[in-house]
């Protein structure tokens, strides 16, 4: 009798290479490692090995990061070279923005109290010497399973959102808030401590109104989580991209990918852009919680660049997210993601009159999605064709998901702006 497949998972570990390399041996139970490689704390790079079940020596260790990342370590020493022997430079990483300017972070919830628990330890334990709020809204007050958990971090503001979705529990935050810096964050996602400086750092630009992070894997121990890495996952890499500004914006003949700029899982604002009247707060017929499943940051992305500001991705700022860990809960995410991705263009269409989105409607969107089937089918990839079919299913959908979210914010109302 054969002996019993083991389960194809793997690890999520991190090697900083200010330190000397040491070899992995709490691995025997994984298929494969992802090696998420820092600097100094900071995320530069990810490297995979397949360890077969196997400890991974320093050595093999040493060279699966000099194989998949050498031109970045070449980039990444040179620049903290330049930067040591620059008396007016900032520790290798330009302008800093000063520390009497005051932040908030805001992070809504919904009865997800241990996950809750977790990000809040992270938060106050951040290393920044500014002036620092943490507000914490409950999407859901009357499980009562939010407030316990505020009672254990003295200073940390509860504020409550009834109506339920992201974008309203955002927006409460938002306004209720009293930084010049807004951050937004989740409750299923830690950060180190480094996290909230290099996140607000691009701010020392007067013209920068956005700055997001990158999102890495917490674990990847299931299915469900490597497959949603497959599908995309959150993060957007380890590059800092050009300028996206309202220039970037407009040479776009299709529509502009704004859903590949980041996320308000890690992502930080300019206060101000919320009184803006050409921008203003999340578009809450948008987001999870609402028919139409997510988008509502994407919208304001969106926004902020038609009016000419700028957009800032840091990926020194990084955070770790817990991804769903069942297929079901998988299926549900990738159908609200679609929904809401349709949501989204049909929103510039209509309220914008940006023809650009029939582009990506009519022609973009189903052409992908044959493709990735043809290419599935070819067995040139993991990620399944039943997945691919969810989100077509999610797309078709996106019409009446955003009639009913309308009809639904009508009804309950918007959220006032800043008195």
């Amino acid at each position: 009798m054969s002996a019993p497949a083991r389960p194809s998972t793997v690890a999520v570990r991190t090697v900083d290479l200010r330190d000397s390399v040491q070899p992995l041996t709490d691995v025997r139970d994984f298929r494969s490692v992802q090696i998420f490689v820092l600097w100094d704390g900071r995320a530069i790079g990810s490297a995979w090995i397949d360890n077969h079940y196997q400890p991974i020596s320093a050595a093999r260790l040493r060279e699966a990061i000099s194989s998949w990342l050498f031109g970045k370590l070449l980039k990444t020493m040179l620049a903290r070279e330049l930067a040591s022997n620059d008396p007016g430079g900032s520790s290798g990483d330009g302008a800093r923005l000063p520390v009497d300017i005051p932040v908030s972070i805001v992070v809504a919830t919904r009865d997800r109290p241990d996950g809750l628990r977790q990000c809040l330890r992270c938060l106050v334990a951040q290393a920044s010497p500014r002036p620092v709020e943490i507000v914490v809204v409950d999407n859901h007050p009357a499980s009562g399973l939010t407030p316990p958990v505020i009672a254990e971090f003295p200073g940390v503001v509860l504020v409550q959102e009834e109506r339920r979705g992201l974008a309203y529990a955002r927006n409460k935050g938002f306004l209720a808030s009293r930084g010049a810096i807004v951050v937004a964050t989740d409750d299923d996602v830690t950060m180190p401590p480094t996290w909230l400086e290099d996140l607000v750092a691009p701010f020392a630009d007067p013209e920068v109104m956005v700055v997001t992070g990158n999102v890495l894997p917490r674990e990847l121990d299931t299915t469900a989580q490597q497959l949603f890495e497959s599908y995309g996952g959150l993060g957007r890499g380890f590059e800092s991209f050009r300028v996206v500004d309202g220039k970037w914006f407009r040479r776009f003949r299709a529509a502009v990918p704004t859903w590949k700029l980041g996320g308000t899982a890690n992502a930080a604002f300019r206060a101000t852009i919320f009184d803006h009247p050409n921008i203003g707060l999340l578009d809450e017929a948008l987001g999870a919680g609402m028919p139409t499943g997510c988008s509502e940051d994407t919208y304001l992305f969106y926004k902020v660049l038609k009016a000419s500001y700028t957009i800032v991705y840091e990926p020194a700022a990084y955070v770790w997210h817990k991804h769903r860990r069942d297929m079901a809960a998988l299926r549900r995410q990738i159908y609200d993601y679609s929904k809401g991705h349709v949501a989204y263009h049909l929103t510039t269409l209509l309220r914008d009159r940006d023809l650009r989105a029939l582009v990506r409607l009519g022609y973009e969107l189903p052409w992908a999605h044959l493709w990735r089937i043809w290419t599935r089918i070819r067995r040139k990839g993991p990620y399944p064709v039943s997945l691919i079919l969810t989100e077509i299913a999610g797309n078709l959908n996106g019409p009446w998901a955003l009639f009913q979210a309308r009809r639904l914010v009508r009804r309950q109302g918007l959220s006032r702006g800043r008195a």
